[in-house]
């Protein structure tokens, strides 16, 4: 049997527990031993993206000595997935991790991108009745090349409507610490992209960030929405029975 490790994002850790739950779930059932390493802590990227190199710098340490013997790492967030893929590198560079850095980021996935590129598998056998549309996270997006991997795992879910939202690509608001230093224009962003999920006619708008659908779903509730917000993982751990066919409250802000 084929052993993944998993990476819980502190958003997930602390926010939303069902979606490294459900993680779990899926990854089990496409026949993967699921290893969590207690140890592990945040990857780093909210003290890096505001220019605190020198704090993240030991974040970055720490995870490539926890994960350095994993075979593989799948992470179910696009923007904690591409500051080790993308940023340790840059981060460890001149120091005497930085080679390691570089090779354990290729063997961090995330969600989706592991499922459909690493173990090949597009039919998780689940079951979601209802109209959903995507939200392309930036990270996922514009880091990873990452699109079509969740539309393909969401056709083959039995009873799904997937529909597609304008602007689907445009950044939701959130941004992290943006968010908080910038909490006018990160809350229009996060208005514009609202109405454009209402506009698509979905009843769930899903993702493979956590973050993000925690920003999106408390500028649904504000706009008093029917719209709910539920992470891909979510979906994909619902069994094709019809005792699983109706949601539990999901991540980031579902009622």
């Amino acid at each position: 049997m084929s052993k993944a490790s998993l990476f819980i994002p502190c958003f997930v850790d602390q926010l939303a527990p069902e979606v490294g739950l459900d993680t779990v779930r899926v990854l089990r059932k496409i026949g993967y031993e699921v290893e969590f390493r207690p140890e592990q802590t945040c990857c780093g990227q909210p003290a890096f993206n505001t220019g605190y190199w020198n704090d993240a710098r030991p974040v970055a340490e720490r995870f490539v000595n926890i994960f350095r013997s994993a075979e593989v790492v799948v992470c179910p967030s696009g923007s904690c997935t591409t500051m080790v893929r993308n940023f340790y590198p840059e981060l460890l560079a001149g120091t005497s991790l930085e080679q390691e850095a570089v090779q354990l980021g290729q063997r961090v996935y995330e969600f989706s991108e592991f499922l459909v590129k690493v173990a090949k598998v597009t039919d998780l056998g689940a079951a979601f009745p209802h109209k959903v549309a995507v939200h392309d996270s930036c990270h996922g997006l514009r880091e990873l090349h990452l699109k079509q991997e969740s539309r393909e795992l969401l056709r083959h879910v039995r009873g799904v409507e997937l529909v597609e939202m304008p602007y689907s690509e445009d950044c939701c608001g959130f941004g992290g610490t943006f968010a908080a230093k910038f909490h006018m224009i990160s809350a229009a962003m996060g208005d514009a992209k609202a109405g454009y999920i209402e506009t698509s006619g979905a009843e769930y708008v899903t993702a493979s960030d956590p973050s993000c659908l925690m920003h999106i779903g408390g500028i649904l509730r504000r706009r008093n929405s029917k719209v709910r917000t539920i992470h891909l993982s979510g979906i994909l751990a619902r069994a094709s029975a019809p005792s699983e066919r109706h949601p539990r409250p999901a991540a980031g802000g579902a009622r």
